[in-house]
């Protein structure tokens, strides 16, 4: 799996088309869909673009997980206004998987401009297609500059071609109880959890702070907070070629002066030493 990053020193509208243009298939691929995504949303409606992306499998965290079909069927009480850039990619090895996370902004006719971050998990159906698997938002205050684009290209390694759903179901275990594991040690002390499970280059998306980048960082925002999080997995999934995963649960965070509850979403990636490792992870308000 390689890691890279995209620079470019180009003005802000030239900056995703001369990147994107600069990436690889596989990566380029699904970020065309993913911004295909938020150009309709820009240019016709939020409901629009958001439709474009789903299926009849796909779940919105809206805090609470639906159905994304039937969500916007209902014609919900969305935004009037919703943009959103992906600066983080990555596509399996089996090319069926992926992860699209970035800043987005939205706005009510009437009301002030918000912001946020989102997080997709897209996967692909039998035609080939990319469609969203989970998708989840935080809010912050658009205070903090979005990084520069990063991914994870899929490298052409082999993999075991398992054909068996009980063997399937095994190897997303194995992640879940990874998962339970990180969850214990939180409830002992959040910190080493997180210091043990959390990769080096992983990135914390908290509820009304800047997207916030590297392991030491995110243990000294944990500290200087004084922030406590107890989590619960009840959900998992895994790409096919097996290199990465997701969790996602119920968590209980306490702050200086409250106790709120969360939903979290975690994206994994099994590293070189096999060990499972916590490369991107949201919490949001429940």
């Amino acid at each position: 799996m390689i890691k890279k990053k995209a620079f470019t020193v180009l003005t802000t509208a030239l900056i995703a088309l001369s990147s994107y243009g600069q990436l690889p298939d596989k990566i380029g691929g699904l970020l065309t869909v993913d911004r295909t995504a938020a150009n309709l949303s820009k240019t016709e409606n939020p409901h629009t673009g958001l439709k474009y992306m789903v299926d009849k499998q796909s779940t919105f965290f809206v805090p609470s997980p639906v159905n994304a079909v039937n969500y916007l069927d209902n014609r919900p009480n969305i935004p009037d206004v919703l943009t959103w850039n992906p600066n983080f990619v990555l596509v399996s090895r089996s090319l069926d998987w992926g992860v699209t996370s970035g800043p987005l902004e939205f706005q009510k006719v009437g009301a002030i401009k918000r912001y946020g971050q989102y997080l997709t998990v897209w996967r692909r159906d039998k035609k080939g297609n990319w469609k969203a698997h989970i998708r989840a938002e935080v809010e912050n205050f658009g205070k903090g500059k979005a990084s520069p684009l990063e991914y994870y290209e899929p490298d052409d390694k082999a993999y075991l071609k398992h054909r068996s759903d009980k063997r399937l179901a095994q190897r997303e275990e194995v992640v879940l109880q990874t998962d339970e594991l990180f969850s214990t040690i939180l409830k002992a002390d959040t910190r080493t959890g997180y210091n043990e499970f959390m990769a080096d280059d992983a990135r914390f998306y908290f509820p009304w702070q800047s997207e916030i980048e590297g392991r030491d960082k995110i243990l000294e925002f944990l500290k200087k907070e004084r922030i406590e999080i107890d989590t619960d997995p009840t959900g998992v999934g895994r790409a096919y070629s097996g290199e990465f995963a997701y969790t996602n649960g119920t968590a209980t965070v306490g702050m200086k002066d409250k106790v709120v509850k969360f939903n979290y979403v975690r994206i994994w990636q099994l590293k070189e030493d096999f060990q499972w490792k916590v490369i991107l992870e949201m919490m949001f308000e429940r």
